[in-house]
């Protein structure tokens, strides 16, 4: 999905208008709602992707604040306010999921994520021509049963 973005710092804002539509088209084909979910896991739209995807996901009369989390900011928590938050979008989605993700629905933390990383198709060069940037999200739903006691 391309919106015009230009601006290659800031991904978040370039991704968050896939991971919506992607999330959205996911709802509507499953019949699902936000609720039907645990968690629902963008990543890396960082603070103001993430953000953004709230107030897209509101103005379509959908909300995702209780159950959404990005992959960026759990893995790049731990800030000093005002640092500008900089990782690798696969290496975020990558670590989350085999490391907190995986093992919460090990656990019986979780039963049902909807885990959709995002990406920014875009490369050095296009972006030094400020050429817009698309934004790509998949969705995955990850299942586990509940731990019998």
């Amino acid at each position: 999905m391309d919106k015009g973005i230009t601006d290659a710092n800031n991904m978040g804002a370039a991704m968050a208008p896939a991971a919506w539509d992607t999330i959205r088209t996911h709802l509507q084909d499953t019949g699902r709602t936000p609720a039907d979910y645990d968690l629902i896991i963008t990543g890396d739209l960082g603070d103001c992707g993430s953000r953004l995807l709230l107030e897209l996901a509101r103005q379509d009369g959908v909300d995702l604040g209780r159950n959404h989390s990005d992959c960026g900011l759990r893995h790049l928590r731990p800030q000093a306010p005002g640092r500008a938050q900089r990782g690798s979008g696969c290496g975020c989605c990558a670590s989350v999921l085999t490391g907190y993700l995986v093992q919460g629905l090990r656990r019986g933390a979780w039963q049902r994520i909807l885990f959709c990383p995002t990406g920014a198709l875009h490369s050095p060069t296009s972006a030094l021509q400020g050429e817009s940037i698309p934004g790509i999200c998949h969705a995955v739903v990850l299942t586990a049963q509940r731990p019998s006691s």
